[in-house]
């Protein structure tokens, strides 16, 4: 009712009998809107703090990246150690932990609803586009923590990216970067190195032929070699502020995943460096 008498008011204001008719219709429309939001907040409450948002991302995380590691039917000790690695990395203290222990387990049971567990995170993430794609590489991190990704797992991670709003060309891209990203960790900063990759082969991720760290290094930021500084440079620019550790907590990121994009971050322009280096820019 109160958009409609503000409706004639101005309507009234503007075109005499004409605006008022309009203005009727427009606070119409205004008062409709008010009810359904009012009636969508009294049956869901006014949604979730940012507290509780944090707390639900955090342990669908490791509920998920213990999905994710049982795929292939055995979770291996790389991916145990890998969940202990990255609950060291977050400083968990003991219930933090614990939490993170329990949802990991609770991830590798048979009836883990998957699919509702990400629906939520999407929801609660809302249009944090960057905080779902945070998620998403988290996973695969996970995925590749023995170096190699099985088909099941690859599975369970096209059904991540999808339930997250994500293309399989996207997860495609972001598994190659990742997988530059595990050899280029291997190879330990500068120090050029020959590590054995992982590529895909009917289905399955193989070893692949020799790649140096700068080859790594490109792949990483998602550009060719032959990319100039003018691409390379946006690409760089592109993924920090994707990964910047202060914009990911002030949309939900959970505090103790902060020091997680640190690292990323930090990763990331490691390997912008090294290409600087070799560009001459």
């Amino acid at each position: 009712m109160l958009g409609k008498l503000l409706g004639i008011l101005f309507g009234s204001m503007i075109g005499n009998i004409p605006g008022a008719i309009i203005g009727c219709f427009i606070g119409h429309q205004f008062d409709k809107a008010r009810r359904s939001q009012q009636g969508f907040q009294s049956a869901f409450g006014s949604g979730p703090s940012q507290a509780e948002r944090q707390t639900e991302f955090f342990q669908a995380a490791y509920a998920v990246m213990g999905h994710v590691a049982k795929a292939k039917g055995q979770v291996t000790k790389e991916e145990i150690q890998l969940a202990t690695v990255m609950m060291d990395r977050m400083n968990l203290t003991g219930d933090q932990k614990r939490i993170a222990q329990d949802a990991f387990r609770q991830g590798k049971e048979s009836d883990f609803p998957l699919e509702e567990t990400l629906r939520r995170v999407r929801f609660s993430a809302g249009r944090r586009r960057d905080l779902l794609q945070f998620f998403l590489e988290l996973q695969i991190s996970a995925a590749f923590a023995d170096g190699s990704l099985h088909p099941s797992e690859v599975n369970v991670l096209q059904v991540v990216a999808a339930e997250l709003g994500f293309t399989a060309q996207y997860l495609q891209q972001r598994l190659r970067m990742q997988e530059a990203a595990f050899r280029f960790q291997q190879g330990g900063g500068f120090g050029g190195y020959q590590h054995q990759g992982q590529q895909q082969s009917g289905g399955q991720w193989q070893q692949g032929p020799t790649r140096s760290q700068l080859d790594d290094a490109y792949e990483l930021l998602g550009v060719d070699k032959s990319a100039d500084a003018k691409t390379i440079k946006r690409a760089h620019r592109k993924l920090m502020n994707e990964h910047h550790p202060d914009k990911l907590v002030a949309k939900g990121l959970p505090p103790e995943m902060m020091e997680v994009a640190k690292q990323k971050a930090q990763e990331i322009q490691s390997a912008y460096d090294l290409i600087k280096k070799d560009k001459g820019f």
